[in-house]
C-alpha cells in the first residue's frame, strides 16, 4: 500500500498517542510513596540549602528546619511553578535571618557576618536598616537567589531528563507487545524480524513526537498533498 496523506497522518497520530500514553503511565508513578518520579531532583534544592542548615537533610532535620524542607518538598512534588517555588524558599530562608543564624547564613553567601547579624537582629525588631546593612542585605539576597536558583535548575533538569527517559522506556514496551499481540504471541514469527524492529523504532519516537503530534501530521498531509499536486 502506498502512503498518503491520510497514512502519514493515521501513523503520525498513533505514534504520538503512544507517546502520551506512556507520559502517562510514568505521571501516575507519582502516587508511590514518597512522591514516586515526582521527588526526582530535589536532592539538588536540599543540597542547595544545606549551606544555610549546616548539612540538614529533610530527613534528619527537625522542628523548625525539617517544616521548611517538608513545605519545600511538598511544592516540588505537586508542580509548583518553578518561580513560585524559588520565591517560597528564599522568603523562608530569609525569616530565618536573625543573630543566632547571620554567621552560617553569612559564610553561605560570601557577605561580612558582622554587617549581617546587626541586619538580622534589627529585622527581628523591625528597626530601621542603616545604607550599609541595606547595602549587605541586598548582596545577600542576590547570592541567596543565585544559589537557590542553581539548585532549582538542576532539580528541573534531572525531573525532565528522567521522565523523558521513562516515558520513551515504556511506550517501546508498549510498541513491542502491541506489535507481538498482533502476531497471536508467536515469539519466532516475531522477535528479531524486521516488524519488530519497526516496533522498537516508533516506540523510540513516540515520546519526542508526542508534544507535537497534531503540527507535525497536519504539516506533512499538508507537504503530502502538495506533492501529489506537482505529480499531475
Amino acid at each position: 500500500m502506498g502512503f498518503d496523506a491520510v497514512n502519514i497522518s493515521a501513523v503520525i497520530a498513533a505514534v504520538g498517542g503512544l507517546g502520551v500514553a506512556a507520559f502517562g503511565l510514568v505521571d501516575a508513578m507519582k502516587t508511590l510513596p514518597g512522591g514516586g518520579v515526582s521527588s526526582l531532583g530535589y536532592v539538588y534544592i536540599e543540597r542547595a540549602l544545606q549551606s544555610f542548615f549546616k548539612g540538614q537533610t529533610r530527613k534528619a532535620a527537625s522542628g523548625d528546619v525539617k517544616r521548611l524542607f517538608d513545605t519545600l518538598h511538598g511544592n516540588w512534588i505537586n508542580g509548583t511553578a518553578l518561580a513560585d517555588q524559588k520565591a517560597i524558599a528564599k522568603s523562608l530562608i530569609k525569616l530565618r535571618l536573625n543573630a543566632t543564624t547571620a554567621e552560617v547564613f553569612a559564610h553561605a553567601t560570601g557577605v561580612d557576618a558582622s554587617i549581617l547579624e546587626t541586619t538580622g537582629q534589627k529585622m527581628s525588631h523591625g528597626t530601621r536598616l542603616d545604607a550599609e546593612e541595606s547595602n549587605v542585605l541586598g548582596r545577600f539576597d542576590l547570592a541567596l537567589t543565585a544559589i537557590l536558583d542553581d539548585g532549582y535548575q538542576h532539580a528541573d533538569q534531572r525531573y525532565r531528563n528522567f521522565t523523558k527517559l521513562a516515558a520513551m522506556v515504556v511506550s517501546t514496551i508498549l510498541a513491542l507487545l502491541g506489535g507481538w499481540s498482533l502476531t497471536k504471541g508467536s515469539a519466532t514469527g516475531y522477535f528479531w524480524t524486521p516488524e519488530m524492529w519497526l516496533c522498537v523504532l516508533a516506540g523510540l519516537l513516540a515520546t519526542p513526537l508526542a508534544p507535537m503530534t497534531k503540527d507535525l501530521a497536519s504539516a506533512l498531509s499538508a507537504g503530502v498533498k502538495v506533492a501529489q499536486v506537482m505529480r499531475k
